[in-house]
């Protein structure tokens, strides 16, 4: 990291056989790839403390003298070996009977383990220890110690340990044999010269031996720097991205008072929120310069991202330049184009390109395009097909960025004569660290508002525990329907129990016998068929998966019952909520649970259910999700960027980082890249927002 490895074979520090334990344990090869292997804990350590001087709960290390060795049992006829010390101490152990043959009075012991007080006398139970000096004839102890002997004197190895370190251990292999084997590679560990060119509290030397080694005064000073060192990383890989695309051109494509962005803001029938206003200047700011806007709008669902990235193609369209819309789904930009090819103004040509169009009409969408006459083009991954060539593409828009990988925006990209500006959008919220590490190499725009006349959503928790709670959540959909709207409900699976299939059968021939039903799930060949009807009225519910969670926008659509939904994520229950409620009617949203009242999974969608803003979801989200889960892809594969970081308590050390790199990228560039270069670009791949 930040320029350093150890790449020395673990074979030229280490005994052979504790080299193949852990290569066979944990694939470790080199010296680096053992001191990666940090702590996950520690235990604050005394090493040869008197009774007096000993703190309940301390870890202590002592040698001593056995005075007597006596057995005896407890309550429930548990043997135990009772070991007095000539320190004072006295040792417990709970059915290991093993014990009474190895330790005999005036046996020289090394012991080690949690102190207890018992009777006002220093106990020890159930620790580990060895056997010391001339006593010791074959390594006679606990199979901890004995493997930690392996690396040295146990006397050496463990004095002066204020804090003993734990590790993540296998079955095989002890957490003492990791804290010998550990010692013996940074005894032979040359000093590390300290990579950056600032000063830092603690250098990376004395962070790398002291994270393993702990001072008295812990090792949390250590801990940061690592920390630190890790969001640098992240943050200097993403500031010499922000730095590569000023290296290239873009069409400078300043607004028009004249043109057709001025047309529809001057006939718009609503204000624009005070939110969409500042977006709108933010984005024609940078796409009026020469060096290309990268750029993440983020915001609510029904914020009006769509509107702005509308008004930011005509912007584009006023300079002759092209504007494409990548959506994840057929769906999804058939609806982008009906709602764009209404809104936009006379003499702009709005053109369509899905895979599944008839040929005649894909074949006059493809000459419209490489012809100029298409100003704005809307499409799926057709779009990105080499049979299509845009005439001068100038802004690239991707709406739900998630559902796209960054070759597939490269690949859009590179369809433009100049270098394109663009626009990434998303409807589920991204929290601030995350904003700054993934999605670091973007400037954020964020919509909070809603426009005027949308109503809130309602939301409950359906307990399947409470029968007339469920009976009336499927009373609610026929009464909606009997108003004239529509329902979604959703199920977490296709087959099985609780699944869409099964679903489907008992509601038709139970609770909404005699409704117009259709089912929807990913296997379906016809899936875009049937949503695009369902968006047509033709039926009055649609079962489905989260297939519906991005993009559908049925404004007729006012209840949605979620089916199991403590088996969904925290913000896939909020794109899931946001499907309905579009067309300014009331709307209900119901999450059915089969969690227990009170447990932490029904006191999760309870939450949801009591929280509107997707923004404070993001941070539940977050809290909620294991730290392999929250890094996502920064934590991928087998040589992960991010170890100690955690992006739920770290925000503070990952925005120093980010400025700092920042200001070292922009203060010496060279260093910067000589820092991140040791990523592979599969590594640096897994910095992608993909």
């Amino acid at each position: 990291m930040l320029g350093w490895r150890d790449d020395r074979p673990l074979a030229d520090v280490l005994p052979a056989e504790a080299v193949k334990t852990l290569r066979k344990s944990f694939k470790f090869s080199t010296c680096g790839d053992l001191l990666a292997h940090y702590p996950r804990t520690y235990l604050r350590g005394s090493t040869d403390v008197g009774a007096g001087g000993a703190i309940e709960g301390e870890y202590v290390t002592v040698t001593a003298s056995v005075v007597n060795v006596t057995q005896s049992e407890t309550r429930t006829g548990k043997r135990v070996i009772n070991v007095a010390l000539d320190n004072g101490f006295q040792a417990a152990f709970f059915g290991q009977m093993w014990v009474f043959r190895v330790l005999r009075p005036g046996a020289r012991v090394i012991i080690a383990g949690k102190l207890k007080f018992f009777r006002h006398t220093p106990q020890l139970q159930n620790p580990k220890f060895m056997l010391l000096g001339k006593d010791a004839k074959k390594a006679q102890g606990t199979k901890e110690f004995r493997e930690l002997a392996m690396f040295g004197s146990l006397a050496e190895l463990l004095a002066d340990r204020p804090w003993i370190p734990i590790y993540p251990a296998t079955d095989k292999v002890s957490s003492w044999f990791l804290l010998g084997a550990i010692h013996q590679v940074l005894e032979s560990l040359p000093e590390i010269p300290e990579p950056l060119d600032y000063e830092v509290p603690l250098s990376y030397d004395q962070a790398l031996r002291q994270v393993h080694e702990p001072p008295f005064e812990g090792p949390y000073m250590a801990i940061h720097r690592l920390k630190y060192n890790e969001a640098l990383t992240v943050g200097l890989v993403m500031a010499l991205r922000r730095r590569d695309a000023l290296g290239h051109v873009a069409p400078a494509l300043p607004p028009r008072e004249d043109g057709l962005r001025a047309a529809l803001l001057s006939s718009l029938p609503f204000e624009l929120t005070q939110g969409q206003r500042d977006v709108l200047g933010e984005i024609s700011h940078d796409i009026s310069q020469v060096f290309p806007m990268q750029r993440l709008l983020q915001g609510e669902v029904g914020s009006g991202k769509t509107m702005v990235a509308l008004l930011a193609m005509l912007q584009a369209a006023d300079c002759g330049y092209q504007s494409a819309l990548l959506a994840p789904t057929e769906v999804l930009a058939a609806q982008h184009f009906a709602s764009i090819f209404a809104q936009a103004p006379a003499g702009v040509n709005v053109v369509l390109l899905t895979g599944s169009m008839k040929t005649a009409a894909k074949r006059q969408a493809l000459l419209d395009i490489v012809s100029g006459e298409a100003d704005i083009v809307i499409g799926t991954h057709a779009i990105i097909q080499d049979t299509v060539e845009f005439y001068d593409l100038g802004l690239v828009v991707v709406d739900e960025q998630h559902r796209f990988g960054v070759e597939q925006r490269d690949t859009l990209r590179g369809k433009a004569q100049q270098y394109p500006h663009m626009l990434v959008m998303t409807a589920t919220p991204i929290p601030r660290t995350i904003a700054m590490t993934v999605f670091g190499d973007l400037s954020v725009s964020t919509l909070r508002e809603l426009p005027g006349g949308r109503k809130p959503i309602q939301s409950f928790v359906v307990p399947e525990s409470n029968e007339a709670w469920v009976a009336r959540g499927w009373a609610r959909i026929r009464e909606e329907v009997a108003k004239g709207h529509q329902a979604y409900i959703v199920a977490p699976r296709i087959e099985e129990a609780g699944g869409v299939k099964k679903l489907m059968e008992e509601l038709e021939f139970g609770p909404l016998r005699g409704l117009r039903l259709a089912m929807l799930h990913g296997k379906m060949s016809d899936k875009d068929e049937v949503m695009a009807a369902f968006a047509r009225g033709e039926y009055d519910v649609l079962v489905a998966t989260t297939v519906i969670e991005v993009g559908v926008d049925v404004p007729n659509a006012t209840i949605m019952l979620i089916r199991e939904s403590e088996n969904f994520g925290v913000s896939q229950l909020h794109q899931l909520r946001g499907r309905v409620g579009r067309g300014g009617n009331a709307s209900l949203c119901l999450f059915h649970t089969l969690a227990a009242p009170g447990s932490a999974s029904f006191q999760r969608v309870n939450a949801i259910a009591q929280t509107s803003s997707g923004f404070d979801l993001a941070e539940l989200d977050l809290a909620n999700r294991k730290e392999g889960d929250i890094l996502g892809t920064l934590q991928s594969g087998e040589h992960r960027t991010l170890r100690l970081l955690n992006l739920l308590t770290d925000g503070e050390t990952i925005s120093r980082a980010s400025f700092d790199a920042t200001g070292l990228v922009a203060r010496n560039e060279q260093l910067a890249r000589e820092l991140v270069a040791e990523l592979t670009e599969d590594e640096q791949a897994y910095l992608d927002k993909s």
